[in-house]
C-alpha cells in the first residue's frame, strides 16, 4: 500500500519531485517503443526493464520509477490515445537534439535482452530495426560531439 501511494505521488509530481526526470523519462520512452513493438509482451520484458533499472540508478526507488513510467508509456500506446511507437520515437528524437548528451544514454545491453523474450518472429524483426534505429541514433549523436 505505501510503496502504491509513493509511486502514485511519484507519477502525479515526477517533475518537481524526482532530479534529472527528463532523462529518465528519455529512457523509459527507449523501452517503451520497444517493448510495445511486440503485442504480447510480459513480465520477461518488464523484469528486464527493473534489472536494468537497477543497473543504471543502484537505488531501487528510481529504478521502480522508470519502471513505472514504462508501464504508463505502455498504457497511453495501448489504448490508443495518440501515442503510438512513432510518436515515441519521434519524441526521442526530440529530446536527443535537445539534448545531445542523452546519446550515452542509450545502452544496447538491455534492449538486446528484451529481444529474447519475443517469441512472435515479425514483432522480433520489428524491434531488431528498432534496436538498429537506437544504435544509428547513439552513434551519430556521439560523433556530433566529438
Amino acid at each position: 500500500m505505501a510503496f502504491n501511494l509513493k509511486q502514485y505521488i511519484f507519477r502525479a509530481f515526477r517533475e518537481l519531485l524526482l532530479y534529472h526526470h527528463n532523462s529518465l523519462e528519455f529512457r523509459a520512452k527507449l523501452f517503451a517503443a520497444l517493448i510495445a513493438a511486440n503485442d504480447e509482451y510480459g513480465e520477461c520484458e518488464l523484469s528486464i526493464v527493473q534489472e536494468a533499472g537497477l543497473k543504471i540508478y543502484k537505488e531501487e526507488d528510481r529504478a521502480n520509477t522508470l519502471s513505472l513510467t514504462v508501464h504508463e508509456y505502455l498504457d497511453k500506446i495501448k489504448v490508443d490515445n495518440g501515442l503510438a511507437i512513432d510518436e515515441l520515437i519521434d519524441h526521442l528524437m526530440i529530446d536527443l537534439k535537445k539534448y545531445p548528451r542523452y546519446a550515452d544514454k542509450i545502452t544496447l545491453e538491455p534492449y538486446l535482452q528484451i529481444l529474447r523474450c519475443c517469441e512472435d518472429e515479425e514483432s522480433r524483426l520489428y524491434q531488431e530495426r528498432i534496436v538498429s534505429l537506437y544504435q544509428r541514433l547513439k552513434d551519430e549523436y556521439e560523433k556530433r560531439r566529438s
